[in-house]
């Protein structure tokens, strides 16, 4: 009982922990930058989060189509909505798991197409969130001096993507009657299937660019709400640090990892730590509670038997057998 409650309670505190020092250590100046916000930023910053949402659900039908599951728009954003929902509560992104439940329930989709569709969309995201820094970091570099860690945190994920692309044209050949291997090579075979031709390459790379560049501007208007005269490419270099920082799951849905990287950029510009602060908290406060919003939203889409399922994966009772036995 004791490691099912640590597993989430630990990892929360960490990032309460976080954001709460954040916030203390910049406490008295952040009440007089609040002062002077510009409102019409914030919503403005809400609607360009919702529209990355709607990116994100015609990307993630597309993926789906590839796998031979032909679902709606609706229902492939309802989908990312609870599992990213989950995710923002439970740790290790634990929440991908009803994705995988809601496709078995739905389309009576295999476990191994629901497990492969999320690797499919976090390749694309990590490479092409990665992609955005490489060409970033070469005008920031010329103008300020960042740590050597940001260019490995970029550098990183290309390389780790790069291989796991030569595994997916090597693994034809792999042939195995071992259950594991078995299991592992549908999988493969079912991500190539879905991402590994001309036209699958250019929707996934163009479609995860242009989400990429839709959460920037998300995070460039909570800028321009605080009026700081952040230039383009910082907000460009901290959204990928944040994001990159983030996909390691140390927290729940990276809170606290997130802010605490893009404040850390934004200081590098010389943003004043309050400023800097607020941004980062802000832009990360919108982005989850529009994710939540959607989550709730979905489960009504979806019925109460989605509820049923997302209390699973709270309390960790879906089985490894329940989720990977074909």
């Amino acid at each position: 009982m004791w490691k099912k409650v640590s597993a989430i309670v630990i990892p929360t505190l960490v990032a309460v922990g976080i954001v709460a020092y954040m916030l203390y250590r910049v406490w008295d100046d952040l009440l007089l930058t609040l002062e002077h916000a510009v409102l019409p930023f914030l919503f403005a910053a809400v609607g360009i989060c919702i529209v990355a949402w709607i990116l994100r659900g015609f990307r993630y039908r597309f993926i789906l189509r590839g796998l031979d599951i032909p679902k709606s728009l609706g229902f492939a954003t309802a989908c990312i909505f609870i599992s990213q929902t989950a995710n923002l509560i439970v740790p290790a992104r634990l929440g991908d798991f009803v994705r995988m439940l809601i496709l078995k329930h739905e389309d009576d989709a295999t476990y191994s197409q629901g497990f492969s569709s999320i690797v499919v969309e976090r390749v694309f995201d990590v490479m092409m969130i990665a992609m955005l820094g490489v060409v970033a970091l070469p005008f920031i570099l010329a103008v300020l001096a960042v740590p050597d860690w940001f260019t490995t945190v970029i550098i990183v994920p290309l390389a780790a993507g790069g291989a796991f692309f030569a595994v997916l044209l090597w693994s034809g050949r792999i042939e195995s009657e071992n259950r594991i291997v078995v299991a592992v090579q549908r999988m493969l075979d079912e991500v190539k299937q879905a991402s590994l031709n001309p036209r699958a390459l250019a929707v996934l790379s163009g479609s995860s660019l242009l989400i990429w560049f839709v959460d920037i501007l998300v995070c460039f208007a909570v800028v321009l709400m605080f009026q700081e005269p952040v230039p383009f490419g910082i907000v460009v270099l901290a959204i990928v640090i944040g994001n990159l920082v983030k996909a390691v799951p140390v927290t729940p849905g990276g809170v606290g990892t997130y802010e605490l990287a893009l404040a850390l950029t934004f200081g590098l510009a010389g943003t004043p730590a309050a400023t800097a602060t607020l941004i980062a908290v802000i832009d990360h406060l919108i982005k989850n509670m529009v994710t939540v919003i959607g989550g709730v939203g979905s489960i009504y889409y979806f019925g109460d038997w989605s509820r049923d399922l997302l209390k699973k994966v709270l309390r960790k009772e879906i089985q490894k057998e329940e989720t990977f036995g074909g």
